[in-house]
């Protein structure tokens, strides 16, 4: 079985929140629990002692909780927890008001600022006075084309405060990106961003912005927001016909910082619209509540995390994806925000780990994609940098190959906690996380979430373990969505979780617990590839492919092929590198020695770009459609849908 690449020091075991929450968990509720397994299986068990216990360790502000936790827990779908609860999630990320440092921003190598919590608070309060002075309350929806940047998050708060609903994308999703998720959702109004750097290079987003105002017809009210006002200059654009436009700060100039009367609706209040990958159709609009929301990153940051006060919490995220509200939470729990704004190599490949040891970043988040180009890349922050307050690597969006462990170990820093994390737009949280007082093991995810009772299921709905199966949730958990927009009768939602299994959440994702009780995931199920009727992961074969030095970037498909479905691996290779016989040769040799026969692909094709999800996902099902003929519904999340064009009439898919 081998040894972990890493185990927590008894000093930190001791000093982890995570065992001042068991203490305190055998002190209210009479438990025996020793460590985290023990911890796990009470939260399952007993959920109710658990998310109480949880609710008063992180301290959650309220008008009130109530006495009852959860009704209805046999019932998956109609479960609920703190009916009678009254609160506030931004009440909750404002609860300091000190000078203190809320947010550290930084946009590559142009801009830095800090915002105190003082600072925060009050821009807020005058965001929230001119939202009402526009006429927006409780249930309106506010939407918002805004990069990563302190104003972002005050407008969402502000938004948050007076109980409407925030829905946001990035400016880089382009128009019909935008258009197709908001025109869903018909905002009253609209904050838009007037550019954005990426690479040293200045993106006008004016006119941009002008079309998707035009192409709201519910849309009343649009705020222009300077990226930089002190540097750059003002650009003044034309709102649609009926829509009434201002300049952010000339629109909250009238307004005094004061006291937020933060509405404090109940646990389940509609606060956030999120979206699907889009990669299959046009974007569903996932419903998210403001305490379901709230609880659950509360868990991550507390326990997962071990976020403490004074930490400096990073992670690289858009906010267009869900992993935004999980930085921007940090500060419920005394962290700082560390905001970074554009290309995480420019302008140096190391930009990161320049950032985090100028601003003596604690946690750092990020993706296994950046982790492999940066091993690809060569760099070895170990030598370079001194990350001397580093303790945790977080890492989402898709597998962590067992490689990048060895590299993060061996180039980054040894003694850290790296925790490869997994969960989804649709819940808001993770079914699997990090574990401060347990070891890392070599590919795998530390621990299933606290409160999660996930399971692996055969195809008979049985459940397994150390053998690949679906992800699932068989117990209610506090972020399931409220559902999607515009699905009467929760047809689509049903659907899309729940018609697999009955009263069971199916994740969608591919993979298996271990003997470590870890999991591993294999890629999503419906990329799982099948031939010879033997499922395969992706990730599987991406965990081969990635460790040869040739090899920039891969993607793997199925395709139909001779009554059957054989595998296709297109590779983007290295500069001045060429796919010859004995490259392939090599390929095929080392995915059958670390998987299977079925694993290897009868066809290896070279390709000049790889498509991704503008959250930087790989986009193996419309790929698949493409090769097939068939067609492909929406581009829109697709960061460069140019490249689709690519795995078109390719000859050697022919024979």
């Amino acid at each position: 079985m081998g040894e972990p690449l890493w185990r927590p020091s008894q000093t930190e075991v001791q000093s982890a929140n995570m065992t001042a929450f068991i203490a305190r968990a055998r002190h209210d509720w009479d438990i025996s629990a020793s460590g985290y397994h023990d911890l796990y299986d009470w939260s399952i068990t007993r959920p109710e002692e658990f998310w109480a216990s949880l609710w008063d360790f992180t301290g959650i502000v309220a008008e009130q909780r109530g006495e009852r936790v959860l009704v209805q827990p046999g019932a998956m779908r109609d479960a609920r927890f703190f009916p009678d609860a009254k609160l506030s999630f931004a009440e909750n990320l404002l609860r300091q008001y000190d000078d203190t440092l809320a947010v550290i921003f930084q946009c590559e190598d142009r801009i830095r600022r800090t915002v105190t919590r003082r600072e925060l608070y009050d821009l807020t309060s005058r965001i929230v006075q001119a939202l009402r002075d526009a006429g927006i309350q409780d249930g309106d929806r506010v939407c918002a084309v805004l990069p990563n940047i302190p104003e972002t998050l005050a407008c969402m708060l502000a938004t948050n405060s007076l109980g409407a609903i925030w829905s946001s994308c990035s400016p880089e999703f382009g128009v019909r990106g935008v258009v197709d998720r908001f025109v869903q959702v018909e905002p009253k109004l609209l904050f838009g961003i007037d550019g954005y750097f990426y690479k040293g290079r200045w993106f006008d987003t004016t006119s941009a912005v002008k079309e998707i105002c035009a192409r709201l017809p519910s849309l009343e009210r649009f705020i222009r927001v300077p990226y930089h006002s002190a540097e750059l200059p003002r650009r003044v654009t034309q709102g649609s016909p009926g829509t009434t436009e201002a300049a952010f700060w000339d629109w909250i100039a009238p307004f005094e910082p004061g006291g937020i009367p933060f509405y404090r609706g109940s646990f389940d209040q509609p606060a956030f619209i999120l979206y699907t990958s889009g990669t299959t159709g046009v974007p569903k609009c996932i419903l998210h509540g403001a305490g379901r929301v709230l609880i659950q990153l509360c868990k991550e940051h507390w326990l997962h995390f071990d976020v403490k006060p004074g930490d400096r919490f990073y992670y690289f995220t858009t906010t267009g994806w869900n992993m935004w509200y999980t930085l921007v939470t940090a500060m419920a729990a005394g962290a700082t925000v560390l905001m970074y704004d554009g290309s995480p190599f420019f302008p140096e490949q190391d930009t990161v780990f320049d950032f985090a040891d100028r601003e003596g970043m604690t946690v750092l988040g990020t993706s296994p994609k950046y982790i492999e180009l940066i091993k690809k890349a060569d760099l070895c922050p170990y030598r370079t940098h001194r990350l001397a307050d580093l303790r945790s690597i977080l890492s989402t969006g898709s597998p962590l190959v067992p490689d990048s462990f060895d590299y993060v170990y061996r180039n980054i820093k040894p003694d850290i906690r790296l925790s490869s994390i997994s969960g989804g737009t649709e819940i808001m949280t993770t079914f699997a996380n990090g574990n401060p007082i347990g070891p890392v093991w070599r590919g795998e995810l530390q621990v299933r979430s606290l409160g999660m009772r996930v399971e692996i299921y055969d195809e008979k709905g049985r459940p397994v373990r150390q053998q690949k199966g679906e992800l699932v949730c068989t117990a209610p958990f506090p972020s399931m969505p409220i559902g999607f927009l515009n699905d009467p009768g929760d047809v689509r939602y049903h659907d899309t979780y729940f018609s697999r299994f009955a009263d069971v959440w199916c994740h969608g994702d591919f993979a298996e617990l271990t003997a470590h009780d870890g999991l591993i995931i294999y890629g999503r199920s419906d990329a799982t590839l099948n031939p010879g009727g033997i499922r395969i992961g992706t990730a599987e074969i991406y965990r081969s492919v990635e460790e040869f030095d040739e090899i920039a970037d891969s993607l793997v498909v199925g395709q139909n092929w001779d009554n059957d479905l054989r595998v296709v691996l297109f590779v983007k290779l290295r500069d001045g590198t060429a796919l010859d016989d004995d490259l392939r040769d090599r390929i095929r040799k080392r995915i059958r020695e670390f998987t299977s026969p079925r694993h290897v692909p009868a066809k290896i094709v070279q390709i000049e770009e790889i498509p991704y999800t503008v959250n930087g996902k790989k986009v193996e099902l419309a790929v698949r459609n493409v090769i097939h003929g068939w067609p492909v519904e929406s581009t829109s999340s697709i960061a460069n849908p140019d490249a689709l064009s690519l795995y078109e009439n390719i000859p050697e898919l022919r024979t």
